[in-house]
């Protein structure tokens, strides 16, 4: 009994330094103040966060327990539209996942960008009713890719084009991350040259949802735009994808030992936001 009772305090320990050594994850209230997106995507912050409601025209939120329904207001705006639009147009229910925390910054354990409050994760699963408790903390996962195959499998719907077209044709979005399989899916069905897909990127994972980037807003002058994607479809990439993803995993020796990434510093805009628990 001792020694469970000695196990069950070190975990404790050990799960409160995590906690503790990222002060962003503690925040539970955003800045106040207009909206303004600071730094990079993958390293920054955000002042003037907007919380998302839990639940509205065409979308729900899951796994809210994370508190990472937060964004700059133009991502907010953005959700609430393109929902209500895909929502009128027949589609069922989005699920959102994972926007920001209430003043951005890094998470404790996930994504390395969703920092200044303009990605979103939206599920390519739909639901047509309202979510249990119990859902929306332990949501269901649509997975539409066949890795063997290098195909979509029976998962895949027009929905799910629908969905990506629509985000990609909004003058907001700068980048939609997809599973390569998904990008070869719809190149196989747009038109020849069809402008919209520059912007729907092949990225690891992303097999069970989207995650879309927003441009840095006009006035926000601290905000880090990201280099525009390659000029063309992109459809000419998808070769070397599936060439990385059918190569035999390398595996390391235990020479082989690589030097840790320096951390990175935030701005220093972002030093106000958390004052001396940065």
């Amino acid at each position: 009994m001792a020694k469970y009772l000695l196990l069950l305090c070190v975990l404790y320990l050990m799960l409160g330094f995590t906690a503790s050594a990222n002060p962003w994850a503690r925040v539970e209230q955003p800045f106040d103040g207009s909206s303004d997106a600071i730094g990079s995507y993958a390293n920054g912050c955000l002042s003037g966060g907007v919380e998302l409601a839990s639940e509205g025209e065409g979308f729900q939120v899951i796994r809210t327990s994370r508190k990472r329904y937060y964004g700059h207001a133009d991502l907010v705006n953005f959700i609430n539209e393109y929902a209500a639009t895909l929502k009128q147009a027949g589609l069922d229910d989005l699920l959102i996942g994972d926007m920001s925390m209430p003043r951005g910054g890094h998470f404790t354990s996930g994504h390395r960008s969703h920092q200044i409050g303009l990605d979103v994760d939206i599920w390519l699963r739909q639901i047509d009713r309202k979510l249990t408790a119990q859902e929306v903390e332990k949501p269901q996962k649509l997975d539409v890719v066949n890795r063997q195959a290098f195909k979509v499998n029976t998962n895949w719907s027009d929905a799910h084009g629908v969905m990506i077209r629509l985000a990609a044709l909004d003058k907001r979005v700068a980048r939609i991350f997809v599973h390569p399989v998904i990008k070869q899916q719809l190149c196989s069905q747009a038109e020849l040259g069809s402008a919209w897909l520059q912007k729907v990127r092949p990225w690891w994972g992303h097999s069970s949802h989207m995650h879309i980037r927003l441009k840095c807003p006009e006035d926000n002058q601290l905000c880090e735009e990201q280099a525009q994607p390659p000029e063309g479809d992109g459809c000419d990439e998808l070769s070397w994808w599936q060439e990385q993803m059918s190569a035999p995993k390398k595996v390391k020796s235990s020479e082989d030992k690589s030097k840790p990434k320096p951390k990175k510093r935030k701005p220093e805009q972002c030093i106000p936001l958390l004052g001396s628990g940065l």
